[in-house]
């Protein structure tokens, strides 16, 4: 019975707690400066330097137990990275549909740090790549990125009482976005290439 007790009144202070922080719904947006980090294009040569974008989306804050809550996200994130080999140049364009699924612990009120998992599935790419027949060309290059990505999310964010919010945030790829091609014979896209963004945004929530 005591056992019993306890567990009741261990419940009702966890629903009280969590009862405290409030459910809330917002929209965001900001700007990105995204690379493709891991191996250089060409054996190594050329760099990979960083393409600035932005992102624009909607998150709930579900109230956890104590200080913390949990924070699922919808966004469009435009991505990529700036390639420069001699005079050839990419600017690959990846925009991703981004589900960030982050925990958040408040430091103090207001101030929360963030840390999750990043979920994405591609829906447009521009970039340059070999034809059929064997041309550098650029265009539609979907079909030579993969689908799915998934990056680990860490940062932080600050909420004024009025409900605007500033948040700081940086994203690593955890998988590869390459997907190799075959052009007569001769395999292209064979890098190992991860999606990362550093992130700045502002938004409201309530």
């Amino acid at each position: 019975m005591k056992k019993i007790l306890l567990l009741t009144a261990v419940a009702l202070f966890a629903f009280t707690t969590a009862q405290s922080q409030e459910f809330r719904i917002g929209a965001k947006a900001g700007l990105n400066v995204a690379s493709l980090g891991g191996d250089s294009y060409y054996g190594g040569l050329g760099s990979l330097g960083s393409r600035t974008s932005f992102h624009i989306g909607g998150l709930v804050e579900i109230p956890l137990m104590g200080k913390f809550a949990l924070q699922p996200e919808l966004l469009y994130s435009s991505e990529g990275s700036d390639w420069s080999f001699g005079t050839l140049g990419d600017n690959t364009k990846l925009d991703y549909i981004r589900v960030p699924v982050l925990a958040k612990f408040y430091i103090i009120e207001g101030l929360s740090a963030e840390a999750g998992p990043v979920f994405g599935v591609l829906i447009n790419a521009e970039g340059n790549y070999y034809n059929a027949d064997d041309d550098f060309v650029r265009g539609d290059a979907k079909d030579i990125y993969k689908s799915f990505d998934a990056q680990f999310g860490i940062g932080a964010s600050y909420r004024l009482n009025m409900g605007f919010f500033f948040s700081i945030r940086y994203n690593k790829g955890l998988l590869s976005v390459n997907e190799e091609y075959e052009v007569d014979g001769y395999r292209y896209n064979t890098g190992k290439n991860q999606s990362n963004v550093f992130q700045l945004s502002a938004g409201y929530s309530f």
